[in-house]
C-alpha cells in the first residue's frame, strides 16, 4: 500500500501541480488565463484514449510490471513539460503525461481491489486517496516556491526526479501481482452488456463533470475575484491538502461502516452549501480558506466511497478491464467539464471571471444526480455479491500461488 500510494502521489501531483502554477507559466509563455482549462482538457483527453486501449490488454499482464512501465512514461512526460516553449508544446507534453498517468492510476486501483476484501476496501481506498491529499499539501506549495525561486520549469524537473526514484522502488520492492491471471476473463463485449456496468459508468461521468467544471477555475477565481494574495496561495493549498488527508481516511472508514450512499449524500449536500455561500452568493465574511477547505472536505465525501464501490462492480479477473473503461469515460467527462466551464466563463476588463455562479449551479444539480446513482449502485452490488468472494487474495491462496 505504501508503494501504491507513493506512485499515486507522483501521479496526482503531476496533475494537481499544473492548476496553481497556471498563472505563472501562462504569463511566461503568453497563454491567456481563460485558456488554462485546455491544459487539463488535453491531459484528460489523452488519458481517456489510453485507458480505453488498456481495457483490451491490461488484465493480461503482471500488474507490477505494467505499473512500472506506466510510471516510467509519466516521469519522461513530466520532464518534457519543463522544456515547453509555448502552448502547443506544453499541451503535447500534458497529453503524453495523460496517457501514462491514466494507465498508472487504473493499475493502482486494480491492485488494491485484488488484494483487499470488500468489507475493508473503503479504508484501503481512503488510504490511497489520502496520497492525493498529500500531493495537495506538499506539491502545490513546493511547486509555487520552486517556481518563484527557479522559474516555472523547475517544479516539473524536480517532480520527474522524484518520480524516477519511486518507479525504481516499485520495480524492486513491489511483489508480483499475478493472481488475476489464474482465471480466464470474460469477453470485453460481455462486460459492457451488463446494466450495472453502465450504471457505474454513468455515475462516475456525472460526478467528474460536475467536479471539474469548478476545480480548474478556483485558483483564478480566488486571486482575481476575491483578491486572495498570490503569495498566500501555497498556504491555501497546504491547508486544504492537510484537511483532505484526514478526510480521506475518515471517509473510507465511514463508507465501510455506513455504506457508500449515505456518505456520498452528505458530501453532495456539503458541496452545494459551499458553492452557494462561496461562489453563487459570495459572502465576504466567509474567508477564502474556509470555502476552499469546505470544498476539499466535500470532495472526499463524494469520491472516496465511490472508488471503493466501483471496484465491486466487475469480477476480480476483469477488474483492470472495467476500471480502464471507467477511467476512460471519467477522463472524457473531466475534459467535457473543463471545456464546458471555459465556454460558460468570460473575463471582465480587470481580469475577474464572470459566470462562475452559473457553473456552480449546474455543478450542484449534477452532484445530486451523482449521489442518487451511487445509492442505486450500492443496492445492486449488495444484492449481487452477497455471499460471493470479491477479491483475489483468498482464491490465490487456495491454489497455492499467493
Amino acid at each position: 500500500m505504501l508503494l501504491i500510494g507513493a506512485g499515486q502521489f507522483i501521479n496526482s501531483l503531476d496533475f494537481a501541480m499544473v492548476l496553481p502554477l497556471g498563472p505563472d507559466f501562462a504569463k511566461a509563455l503568453g497563454i491567456p488565463a481563460s485558456k488554462l482549462g485546455m491544459l487539463g482538457a488535453s491531459y484528460t483527453a489523452a488519458q481517456a484514449v489510453a485507458c480505453l486501449a488498456g481495457a483490451f490488454f491490461l488484465d493480461r499482464f503482471d500488474r507490477r510490471r505494467a505499473l512500472a512501465a506506466a510510471l516510467t512514461g509519466l516521469v519522461v512526460a513530466t520532464a518534457a513539460c519543463g522544456f515547453a516553449i509555448g502552448l502547443v508544446s506544453l499541451v503535447a507534453a500534458r497529453m503524453i503525461a495523460g496517457v501514462f498517468g491514466g494507465t498508472a492510476e487504473t493499475l493502482a486501483f486494480a491492485i488494491v481491489g485484488d488484494a483487499i476484501a470488500p468489507e475493508r476496501r473503503g479504508r484501503a481506498m481512503g488510504a490511497v486517496a489520502s496520497w492525493f491529499a498529500v500531493a495537495s499539501v506538499l506539491g502545490p506549495p513546493a511547486g509555487l516556491e520552486l517556481a518563484r525561486l527557479g522559474g516555472w520549469r523547475s517544479p516539473f524537473f524536480t517532480l520527474a526526479a522524484l518520480g524516477a526514484a519511486v518507479t525504481a522502488a516499485t520495480v524492486s520492492m513491489l511483489p508480483p501481482q499475478r493472481a488475476h491471471l489464474l482465471v480466464e476473463p470474460g469477453s470485453f463485449r460481455g462486460v459492457l452488456r451488463r446494466p450495472l456496468v453502465w450504471l457505474g459508468i454513468t455515475c462516475v461521468t456525472i460526478g467528474a463533470m460536475a467536479h471539474y467544471m469548478v476545480v480548474p477555475n478556483l485558483s483564478a477565481y480566488f486571486q482575481l475575484n476575491r483578491r486572495y494574495p498570490r503569495d498566500q496561495l501555497g498556504l491555501l493549498y497546504m491547508i486544504g491538502g492537510a484537511v483532505g488527508f484526514g478526510t480521506s481516511r475518515l471517509v473510507g472508514r465511514l463508507a465501510d461502516r455506513c455504506g457508500a450512499a449515505p456518505v456520498v449524500a452528505f458530501g453532495a449536500t456539503l458541496c452545494a452549501a459551499v458553492l452557494i455561500v462561496g461562489v453563487i452568493y459570495p459572502m465576504d465574511a466567509i474567508p477564502v480558506r474556509v470555502i476552499f477547505v469546505g470544498y476539499v472536505i466535500s470532495s472526499g465525501f463524494r469520491f472516496v466511497p465511490m472508488m471503493a464501490l466501483s471496484s465491486r462492480i466487475p469480477r476480480p479477473e476483469e477488474r483492470a478491464r472495467f476500471l480502464s473503461v471507467q477511467a476512460a469515460v471519467d477522463s472524457v467527462a473531466v475534459t467535457i467539464g473543463a471545456v464546458l466551464g471555459t465556454q460558460i466563463l468570460s473575463e471582465r476588463p480587470d481580469g475577474a471571471l464572470v459566470g462562475l455562479d452559473d457553473v456552480a449551479w449546474l455543478a450542484i444539480a449534477m452532484t445530486f444526480v451523482y449521489a442518487a446513482l451511487c445509492y442505486a449502485i450500492e443496492r445492486a452490488v449488495r444484492g449481487r455479491t452477497a455471499g460471493r468472494t470479491d477479491h483475489l487474495h483468498h482464491s490465490a491462496q487456495s491454489k497455492g500461488t499467493a
